[in-house]
């Protein structure tokens, strides 16, 4: 089997298109993950229990049970109960559903770790928790989240092959389809890999300098 640079050439752009598509459900799937993560992580220190043992149990579900299941479930599953979802959006929320549940723990590990004297400082100026949390807590707590924040944006990125199971037309699958309709498969699965290879090396290098620039004094 010979490489051939027509087939490179020819796969190509639908590659491209793919990659695109890629890029669109991370970011937008890590959104929705940061989002949903913040949320679960304060509901998961409420003070109600019953509140806070659901929601730990619910996220645990999510998180102990495989990314491919709830991308099914989504697209396949939810239909017989009347909702339908487009490919792309089944794919974007199944990611950010499923990462939120990892999310949430960088975010309640980062809102714990604030010196109880922020918490009592706020409670004296009379803020509400609303005022706590957006003012005196989350400013604080975030930079240290970043690091993890940005590995889990780019496990999430290598994960996004999945979508292929639900019919989104995403890096990995438009070689796929190439590959199966023209009986090629040397040049757009390595092209899968020299894609990913390029976006994910420099993503985790970023991350790395994220993680030394956000370290606390005391450990560096």
């Amino acid at each position: 089997m010979e490489w051939s640079w027509t087939v490179v050439l020819d796969v190509m752009p639908k590659m491209l298109a793919g990659l695109v598509i890629t890029i669109q459900a991370t970011f937008i799937g890590a959104i929705l993950a940061y989002v949903l993560g913040l949320m679960l992580a304060i509901l998961k220190m409420s003070k109600s229990k019953p509140l806070a043992f659901s929601v730990y149990w619910s996220s645990e579900f999510v998180r102990r049970t495989p990314l491919l299941v709830q991308l099914y479930f989504l697209f396949y599953v939810l239909p017989d109960f009347g909702i339908f979802l487009e490919p792309f959006t089944a794919g974007v929320l199944g990611l950010g559903i499923h990462f939120s549940t990892y999310t949430s723990e960088v975010f309640r590990a980062g809102i714990e770790n604030v010196p109880k004297g922020q918490w009592e400082a706020a409670k004296s100026l009379n803020y509400t928790p609303y005022q706590t949390m957006r003012y005196v807590i989350l400013p604080q707590a975030i930079p240290p989240m970043i690091p993890p924040l940005a590995n889990y944006l780019i496990t999430m990125f290598k994960e996004t092959p999945l979508l292929a199971a639900i019919t989104v037309v995403e890096l990995f699958n438009a070689a796929n389809i190439y590959s199966n309709s023209n009986y090629k498969y040397l040049e757009p699965m390595t092209l899968v890999g020299v894609f990913f290879l390029l976006v994910s090396v420099p993503a985790a290098i970023a991350a790395n300098r994220l993680e030394q620039k956000f370290k606390p004094e005391e450990v560096r």
